[in-house]
């Protein structure tokens, strides 16, 4: 297909497209002449992906960078895919030179390593648990381990559920997808239901009409 029609069928202008090729973050057309290139479906499914990343993720181009290399590099395995991914999504928490928080951080590095979790040291998501224990702290609802064990046992089956559902030997672009959209928009759907659950469990205990 032609850039027109890759633009038609990306729903991105011909503007934008040349500028992720300058960005070298869509690969350029095969030179059919001297102003003519040919795009395919690999094209179209890379356009997809970036679209996702920023529109969705709402990445820099810089973070959209480091993805797409390393979806490009067959070197890098799945798991680092993922946690790749996850870094460049975030979110990043400030980290305060505050002994509340210090304490916090090791509170959730010992509940990582007592869950035995294989999880990096620099994985944004302990300092954004970190800083949600000191907010709840604070405010007079110190975490114990009791409490947090329901939350523990529905993250382990969502994300064994959202792991499980990549299929061995999927293309490392829609694997990409697939995690953005989880991590995402599937956060968002499980507040939502969180809170409706939260609605129907007061009303079965304090409603009685």
């Amino acid at each position: 297909m032609q850039i027109s029609e890759l633009s038609d069928r990306s729903g991105l202008t011909v503007q934008t497209i040349k500028f992720y090729i300058r960005e070298g973050l869509l690969p350029k057309g095969s030179m059919v002449s001297a102003t003519r290139s040919e795009y395919d479906g690999r094209h179209l499914e890379r356009l997809r992906l970036i679209s996702a990343l920023r529109e969705v993720g709402d990445m820099p181009i810089s973070a959209i960078q480091e993805i797409i290399e390393a979806v490009d590099d067959d070197g890098v395995g799945m798991h680092q895919l993922f946690t790749t991914t996850q870094h460049a999504v975030g979110p990043y928490v400030a980290a305060p030179h505050d002994p509340h928080w210090r304490a916090a951080r090791e509170d959730v590095d010992a509940l990582v390593r007592e869950l035995g979790w294989r999880v990096g040291e620099r994985a944004p998501a302990r300092d954004l648990l970190a800083h949600s224990f000191v907010a709840l702290r604070r405010l007079g609802f110190p975490i114990t381990l009791k409490d947090l064990r329901p939350y523990v046992k529905a993250a382990t089956e969502v994300a064994e559920h959202e792991i499980g559902r990549v299929a061995d030997g999927a293309p490392r672009a829609r694997t990409v997808h697939s995690l953005l959209v989880s991590t995402i928009l599937y956060e968002q759907v499980l507040t939502a239901l969180h809170r409706l659950a939260q609605e129907d469990a007061s009303a079965r205990r304090f409603d009685r009409d």
